[in-house]
C-alpha cells in the first residue's frame, strides 16, 4: 500500500506570504506549483484586520469572514479574482484587508478537481439540491445548498465521509449567524463555533455525524445549517494519508509536550481547545516561521494581527508537537481538535522519506 496519494501537496494546499502594494487587481502567485485555488483564506499579518474567505463555487468576490460572523458579501475590496496561478487581490486603500500598501499577509489555498450539480429528486442522492467541487485525491470540497428547515440530506461529493464539516449561513434574513464546526471525532450532534472561543455544545437540532455517509451530509433544522430558504456554505474534509490529519490530542501541561502524529511533515496546523473550556482557534504555517520553533500565531476567531509566542510548537517529519504548556494548546488533561495539511509527506508513494526541518 501506497505511503501517500499526494507526493507533491502544493497541487491542493499551499501557504503565501505577500506584502501589499495597494494597486487595483495585484497578482498573486501561489508558492509551490502555482495553483488555481478553490477555496482562499487570507489574513494581514501586520494590520488588525478581519480574515476573508473565498471559493470558486461562490464565486471568489463572495466574501466570508471566517472571525465574523457577518452574512456573506460582495466585496470590489477584496479577493478580486482566482487565476491558473493563484489569485488577484483589489485595492486595498478601503480597510486593509487584502492589499494595503506595505501590509503584510498570509493566505492559505486549497484546490479540488471536479464540479458537480446534484438534483436530490432527480439523481436520488440525497433531499436537498446541493452544488459543488470536490477532490477525492485530497480530500476535499465545498458544497452551497438552500435549507428547508426540515430534516433532510446532501450530496458532499466525496467518496468517504468526512472527518470535519465547517459550515456558514450565507444569507442575512435571520441577521448574523455563527460559522458551525463540526467533527465526527468530538460527538454526535456536537458542534464549536469557529468565530468564537466557545467550547463544544450538543443539541438535537445539530447535524448528526453518526449519519454522515460516503456520499451524504445528515442535516437537522438548526438555523446555521438547515433554516427554510436560508443559504449555505460547506466546507467538508476527509482525512487522507501523507497530506491531511484531523485529529485530537490530550494535553499534558508541559513545556516537553504532547506529540501528535500526522505522517507528515506539517506546512499548516489550526487547533482548538474542544471540550470543558473556551479558547481561541490557533493557526501557525511552515511560511511564518520556516524553522523550528514555530511561534507565529494567528487566530481564526479574531482580526487581530499575527501573534508571536516565546514557545508553540516543532514541525517533525512525521508530526507536531507542543513546546509550551499554555492553555490555548497543551493544558494539562484537556482535549484539543487539530486539522493539518501536509508540506511533504513522511514517505513518498515511491518510498522516499522526508527531512526534518
Amino acid at each position: 500500500m501506497a505511503y501517500t496519494t499526494v507526493d507533491d501537496a502544493t497541487i491542493y494546499f499551499s501557504t503565501t506570504l505577500y506584502t501589499g502594494d495597494g494597486q487595483q487587481n495585484r497578482a498573486v502567485t501561489i508558492d509551490g506549483t502555482g495553483m488555481q485555488p478553490n477555496m482562499l483564506w487570507i489574513k494581514s499579518r501586520s494590520l488588525g484586520e478581519q480574515h476573508v474567505l473565498g471559493d470558486s463555487v461562490r464565486g471568489a468576490t463572495k466574501k466570508i469572514i471566517p472571525s465574523s460572523n457577518e452574512a456573506e458579501s460582495t466585496s470590489a475590496t477584496n479577493i478580486a479574482s482566482f487565476t491558473s496561478t493563484g489569485f488577484t487581490v483589489a485595492n486595498g486603500g478601503v480597510d486593509g484587508a487584502v492589499n494595503q500598501n506595505g501590509a503584510t499577509y498570509v493566505s492559505w489555498a486549497w484546490k479540488t478537481d471536479t464540479s458537480f450539480t446534484n438534483d436530490a429528486s432527480g439523481t436520488g442522492i440525497g433531499t436537498i439540491d446541493s452544488t459543488g467541487s470536490f477532490s477525492n485525491d485530497s480530500g476535499f470540497s465545498i458544497v452551497t445548498y438552500t435549507g428547508t428547515g426540515s430534516d433532510g440530506t446532501i450530496k458532499h461529493g466525496l467518496n468517504a465521509k468526512p472527518k470535519i464539516v465547517i459550515w456558514k449561513r450565507l444569507d442575512n434574513a435571520a441577521g448574523a449567524v455563527n460559522w458551525i464546526v463540526q467533527s465526527t471525532i468530538l460527538g454526535n450532534q456536537t458542534k464549536l463555533v469557529l468565530n468564537t472561543t466557545e467550547a463544544t455544545s450538543t443539541n438535537s437540532s445539530f447535524s448528526q455525524t453518526d449519519n454522515w455517509t460516503s456520499a451524504l451530509l445528515d442535516l437537522k433544522t438548526y438555523e446555521g445549517q438547515n433554516a427554510s430558504n436560508g443559504t449555505y456554505v460547506a466546507y467538508c474534509f476527509v482525512e487522507k494519508q501523507g497530506f491531511s490529519s484531523i485529529g485530537t490530542y490530550i494535553g499534558n501541561g508541559n513545556n516537553d509536550g504532547t506529540f501528535a502524529y500526522t505522517g507528515f511533515r506539517p506546512a499548516f496546523v489550526m487547533i482548538k481547545k474542544a471540550i470543558g473550556s473556551t479558547e481561541n482557534w490557533y493557526m501557525v504555517d511552515n511560511k511564518r516561521n520556516t524553522f523550528n520553533i514555530v511561534n507565529n500565531f494567528i487566530k481564526a476567531n479574531t482580526g487581530n494581527a499575527g501573534n508571536t509566542s516565546s514557545g508553540s510548537f516543532n514541525f517533525f517529519s512525521n508530526g507536531f508537537k507542543n513546546n509550551d504548556a499554555n492553555g490555548g494548546q497543551n493544558e494539562s488533561g484537556h482535549t484539543y481538535l487539530y486539522m493539518a495539511f501536509a508540506e511533504n509527506p513522511f514517505v513518498t508513494s515511491t518510498g522516499i522519506p522526508t527531512n526534518a526541518r
